[in-house]
């Protein structure tokens, strides 16, 4: 016997509840430290916010709010600018082959 498909109402994709992408988001980190002014020289906090090939972390992954977002990204600039952060970390280059557009690691 065959199985009977589409029973009941179809679930549509933005009815769905849970996934990945729910749940609380964190709180910035700032804020729940009461930090007035992200601080340039303050380059031990500044390296968490700058990934492993220099570029600055987004919000979504920092969990910072918008305001401490562009107070870290205007720390982090002002940093380099000072040579206190590097603008590409040391491991940024890549001596691996280059791969051609149609090669497909064959």
């Amino acid at each position: 016997m065959a199985k009977a498909r589409g029973r009941g109402k179809p679930v549509r994709r933005r009815d769905k509840k849970g996934g990945p992408g729910s749940g609380r988001r964190k709180p910035c980190q700032h804020c729940r430290d009461k930090v007035e002014q992200v601080d340039y020289k303050d380059v031990v906090s500044l390296r968490k916010f700058v990934s492993e090939k220099g570029k600055i972390r987004s919000r979504r992954i920092t969990g910072a709010c918008r305001r401490h977002q562009g107070q870290i990204a205007r720390a982090v600039k002002r940093a380099r600018e000072l040579a206190l952060l590097p603008y590409v970390n040391e491991g940024g280059r890549d001596d691996s082959p280059r791969r051609e557009r149609g090669d497909r690691g064959r």
